[in-house]
C-alpha cells in the first residue's frame, strides 16, 4: 500500500514540476535564456528523481531490514518455551509469542495496542489473573530495575502452574517509561520436585530427630559428623561433646577393635553390620547398645555411615536375671531329687556316731570331728531344701529395724570373736514393711555373716536404713578384702564361692528370699578396699497394693 503511494506522490510532483516550471519559462523567462534554463530544470529534475527514487530504496531496504528483523525475533520468541512479552511505557502489548497467547487463551485476539485489563474482557477464565498482571507490573516499574517474582496460574482443570517471573521496565533518557519486557519460566514441575524434596527432607529429619534410638551419622574415616537429640538424654553428654570426634578415640579399648573391623565392612562391602557396644553414660553407669551400621549411597557411591544404636541395658539386665532363674530352678530341681537321699542316710550315720561316743572313750576326738562334719553335711542338705521347696510367702506387717537388731544380735558374738564392730544406724521412727519375717532374717544373716568373715581385726561393718517413696533400703558396708570385677559377676550362682568351705548357696538362697519379695539386691566392691551390699525392698507387696487399689475404686 506504502509503495502505491510512493509511486503516485512521485508522478503527481513529476507533472507539477514539468508544467508548473514551462508556465513559468512562458511567463518570465528571457527568450535568450530559455533554452539554458530548461536544460537546467531537466537536469535538476534528474536529479531529484534521483534523490527520490534514492530514498525509497533506502526506506525500503530499511522496512525490508525491519520486518526481517521483526520475523527472526518473532521466529525467536515463538520458539521459546517461556512466556515472552513486550509492552510499551503505558502498558499495552507491543508483541508476544505464541506460548503466552497460548496461556492467557487469546491466540485469536487482536492483542497489540491493548492492555491486560483490556485484554482480560476476551478471556474467559484468565480474566482476574490478566487484571493482576498490571498490578506485578506497577510493583516493576516502581521498583526501576529489574524484578523477579513466582505468579501462581490458576487452570481450568483445577490444578495450577508457577511462572518464575522476570520483568525488565525501560526508562527513556528523561525518565519516562519507555517499555516493559516480560520473561516468565514455567517452573510447576521443578516447584513440585522441590516439594517432594522438602517432604522427604522432613521425613528425613523427623527420622532422624524424634526416634527413639542414638542415631549418628560418620564420615568414611570413622569421625562424627552428627548425632540426634536421643544421645544427649541417654548418654547425658552434649552432641558437642562427641561431633567431630574419631569413633576409635571415644570406645573402650575391650569394643574398639570389634566396632572398627564392623565399621571397615560397612565401608568395603556396602552391607549393614550389627553389633553391640558398651559405653558409660555421663554420671558413670554403663550402658549397652544394640547397633547397626548402614551405608550412605550416594550416586551409587558411598558417602558416610549412619548408625542406630538401641539401648538394650535393661533388656540384657532381664536376661541375666532370667538365667540366673534358670539356675535356682535347675538347682532347686537338682535339690529336691538329691537332699531327701542324703538326709536319710545322714540320719543313720548321725545315730551310730553318737552312739559309738558313748560307748567309745579313747576315739572322742575322731567321734566329735565325724559329728562336726555330718552337721555341715546336713545345714547344706537345708539349704539345698531350702531351695528346692516352693515357698508359699504369707506377707505380714513387720519392723525392719527391729529384724535387722535380731540379726545383729544373733551374730555380735562371732563378730566380737574376731574383735569386729557392728555399727546399725537406728531411725527414730519404726520402719514397717509387709515381709515373711523369717525370710528376711535368714537373707540379712548371710550378707552380715559374709561381711564378718571378709573383715579384719579392728574393722568396721556399717548397716545403713533408709525409706523412701514406696521402697526401703538396707545398706551394709564392710571394710574387707573386697571382691573382685570377676567374682562379682558370678556372685548368686549355685556351688560357686570365693571361701574355701563355702558352698555358694548362700547367696543363691539370698538372691531368691530378694526376687520373691520384688525386690533388688546390688553389690559395689574394689578389692582391698571393701564391698557395700545394697538391697531394696518395697514397703507394700504388689498383689496387696493391687488389691487396696480395686477397693478404693
Amino acid at each position: 500500500m506504502k509503495k502505491k503511494q510512493y509511486v503516485l506522490i512521485f508522478f503527481i510532483l513529476s507533472i507539477a514540476w514539468i508544467f508548473g516550471t514551462n508556465y513559468l519559462l512562458n511567463l518570465y523567462a528571457p527568450s535568450d535564456f530559455v533554452a539554458i534554463i530548461e536544460h537546467t530544470k531537466e537536469v535538476l529534475y534528474v536529479l531529484l528523481a534521483g534523490w527520490f527514487f534514492y530514498f525509497f530504496i533506502s526506506k525500503m531496504e530499511e522496512l525490508s531490514a525491519s520486518k526481517e528483523e521483526e520475523e527472526r525475533l518473532s521466529t525467536l520468541i515463538n520458539s521459546m518455551v517461556d512466556f515472552v512479552n513486550f509492552k510499551d511505557g503505558e502498558g499495552r502489548w507491543i508483541q508476544a509469542n505464541d506460548f503466552g497467547l497460548k496461556l492467557f487463551d487469546i491466540e485469536h485476539v487482536d492483542y497489540r495496542g491493548k492492555k491486560d485489563s483490556e485484554l482480560a474482557e476476551y478471556s474467559n477464565y484468565f480474566g482476574d489473573a490478566l487484571r493482576y498482571c498490571e498490578i506485578s507490573d506497577e510493583e516493576a516499574w516502581k521498583a526501576g530495575g529489574i524484578i523477579r517474582v513466582e505468579e501462581v496460574l490458576p487452570q481450568p482443570d483445577g490444578t495450577t502452574k508457577t511462572f518464575d517471573t522476570i520483568k525488565v521496565p525501560l526508562f527513556n533518557d528523561d525518565g519516562s517509561r519507555q517499555g516493559l519486557v516480560i520473561m516468565g519460566r514455567d517452573i510447576t514441575e521443578r516447584k513440585y520436585v522441590e516439594t517432594l524434596l522438602e517432604e522427604s527432607r522432613q521425613q528425613y529429619r523427623s527420622l532422624f530427630e524424634y526416634s527413639p534410638d542414638i542415631v549418628s551419622m560418620l564420615d568414611l574415616n570413622g569421625t562424627i559428623t552428627n548425632l540426634n537429640p536421643q544421645f544427649e538424654r541417654i548418654t547425658g553428654y552434649s552432641k558437642d561433646e562427641y561431633i567431630g570426634k574419631n569413633l576409635a578415640d571415644l570406645i573402650p579399648d575391650s569394643h574398639s577393635q570389634i566396632v572398627l573391623d564392623k565399621v571397615a565392612n560397612v565401608v568395603e562391602n556396602h552391607c549393614p553390620q550389627m553389633f553391640e557396644l558398651e559405653l558409660l553414660q555421663k554420671n558413670g553407669k554403663p550402658l549397652i547398645f544394640q547397633s547397626t551400621s548402614l551405608p550412605i549411597i550416594v550416586n551409587d557411591k558411598i558417602a558416610g555411615i549412619i548408625c542406630n544404636s538401641r539401648d538394650v541395658t535393661e533388656l540384657r539386665q532381664t536376661e541375666e536375671r532370667l538365667r540366673r532363674t534358670d539356675k535356682l530352678s535347675v538347682v532347686g530341681e537338682l535339690s529336691a531329687s538329691v537332699a531327701h537321699e542324703i538326709r536319710n542316710p545322714l540320719t543313720s550315720l548321725k545315730g551310730l556316731v553318737q552312739l559309738l561316743q558313748m560307748e567309745d572313750e579313747k576315739h572322742q576326738l575322731y567321734y566329735q570331728i565325724m559329728i562336726d562334719e555330718l552337721n555341715r553335711i546336713n545345714h547344706i542338705v537345708s539349704e539345698l531344701l531350702l531351695l528346692a521347696k516352693p515357698q508359699q510367702i504369707k506377707y505380714s506387717e513387720a519392723d525392719l529395724q527391729v529384724i535387722l537388731h535380731d540379726v545383729i544380735s544373733l551374730l555380735k558374738s562371732e563378730a566380737s570373736l574376731h574383735n569386729i564392730q557392728i555399727e546399725f544406724q537406728v531411725q527414730s521412727e519404726p520402719v514397717m514393711i509387709e515381709c515373711e519375717p523369717n525370710q528376711l532374717k535368714q537373707l540379712f544373716i548371710n550378707i552380715l555373716k559374709n561381711a564378718i568373715e571378709a573383715s579384719s581385726a579392728g574393722d568396721v561393718v556399717n548397716i545403713t536404713l533408709e525409706s523412701f517413696d514406696n521402697n526401703v533400703t538396707v545398706v551394709v558396708k564392710d571394710q574387707g578384702v573386697g571382691i573382685s570385677k570377676e567374682l562379682l559377676e558370678r556372685i548368686g550362682e549355685p556351688f560357686y564361692s570365693s571361701k574355701e568351705k563355702g558352698t555358694g548357696l548362700g547367696m543363691t538362697v539370698s538372691f531368691k528370699i530378694v526376687q520373691s519379695h520384688n525386690g533388688t539386691i546390688k553389690f559395689r566392691s574394689e578389692p582391698d578396699k571393701g564391698t557395700d551390699v545394697i538391697v531394696q525392698l518395697p514397703i507394700k507387696h504388689a498383689d496387696k497394693m493391687k488389691r487396696v487399689e480395686t477397693s478404693v475404686n
